[in-house]
């Protein structure tokens, strides 16, 4: 974990003035991290380090619906984080959108649709997808991207 303000401990936007994330935030935040290579499931993009997946824009699945009408999420995102404590973190916060499914039981990940992302800072949801990166990212790649910004792991 980088040593700065956790994305599980912020709040949500509309305090201070900043600016709400979007799903071109993500995009962009992904992109902008080196040795990134965008694959597609589908039409959907799918943001790698190495051949490890950090985010991918997911396809309509029948785990991930909306419990009134049944409708599956076609907006859904998955982001990897570093491990357990940090995924139910962030599932757990009342005042954030992530969430989880059965099918990611295990798996060091969170979703979020991207028509809930507005629930948080665009700061918030770079910081996310930049853990994501160092996650997946080789230990030299991490150790050589949060030393050009002056930053340690745990």
């Amino acid at each position: 974990m980088v040593r700065n303000s956790s994305p599980a401990t912020t709040s949500n936007p509309g305090k201070a003035g900043k600016a709400a994330a979007s799903a071109d935030d993500v995009h962009e935040a992904a992109l902008a991290l080196p040795h990134v290579t965008v694959e597609s499931a589908k039409a959907n993009p799918v943001y790698q380090v190495g051949v490890k997946s950090f985010v991918f824009f997911r396809n309509p699945r029948k785990d991930a619906f909306d419990p009134r009408t049944g409708e599956r999420y076609d907006d859904v995102i998955v982001i990897w984080v570093g491990g357990e404590s940090d995924k139910q973190a962030l599932v757990q916060a009342p005042d954030l959108p992530f969430f989880t499914t059965p099918h990611f039981n295990g798996h060091p990940s969170v979703l979020v649709r991207a028509s809930r992302l507005h629930e948080v800072t665009r700061d918030e949801i770079i910081e996310l997808v930049e853990e994501a990166w160092l996650a997946q990212a080789s230990r030299r790649r991490a150790d050589a991207w949060l030393a050009e910004r002056g930053l340690t792991t745990d």
